[in-house]
């Protein structure tokens, strides 16, 4: 698996080589420091600074290096679009994403959603709570949901619908429409279930 990882980075960097720098700034809404090949790239409630130069993705807020995670998802966000899109404005479930979202919503129900629900379906002032920290703020949906900017263009909504003693909580996960523009099925995945999981860390860290 380490060396699957090592792969996904080393052909991120390769391909991030490969872009015009100034077109991933413009298309994807991110800073590009032409003299220090440098992007900065916002991701939730802060900033991360992709080196070109070192291949180095860190936190701006304190030096800290990304997991391996972020790090991959981060150049998978910087290298995957083909042309300039917008967003959509409609949110949409993992089963309406074009390319495999249906087949692979099983397993992100199991190990996503259902996380979700255990730790935040009777307890939406936690969820609210780690929502903030995160930089999300209030949606519309269910009992409680928060909007979150994993990076400029990835929105992603989570919803949770709180239970009681006659119905169980339940929760969704919701994407924009056009996120199949800016990033392929399994980084979709990946970029839900990452939130998720900083979302459960902070809750563990509350309680």
């Amino acid at each position: 698996m380490k060396n699957n990882y090592l792969v996904a980075i080393n052909e991120g960097w390769q391909t991030l080589s490969l872009k015009n720098p100034e077109q991933i700034a413009e298309f994807m809404e991110v800073t590009y420091l032409k003299e220090e090949g440098l992007f900065l790239v916002p991701h939730l409630n802060e900033n991360y600074i992709v080196d070109c130069n070192n291949k180095t993705v860190k936190s701006e807020k304190d030096g800290s290096i990304a997991g391996t995670e972020l790090t991959i998802l981060t150049l998978h966000y910087l290298t995957f679009f083909k042309e300039k899109e917008n967003l959509a404005h409609k949110w949409v479930s993992l089963k309406e994403i074009p390319n495999g979202g249906i087949l692979f919503y099983p397993a992100f129900y199991a190990d996503t959603i259902k996380s979700i629900i255990k730790a935040f379906g009777n307890n939406t002032e936690l969820f609210q709570a780690c929502a903030k920290e995160l930089g999300g703020y209030s949606g519309v949906f269910g009992t409680t949901s928060a909007l979150f900017h994993v990076f400029p263009k990835i929105p992603i909504c989570v919803v949770i619908w709180q239970g009681d003693e006659e119905i169980p909580a339940n929760a969704t996960v919701m994407f924009d429409k056009s996120v199949s523009r800016f990033l392929h099925i399994e980084s979709i995945i990946g970029v839900g279930s990452y939130l998720a999981k900083r979302l459960i860390f902070l809750a563990r860290k509350k309680t």
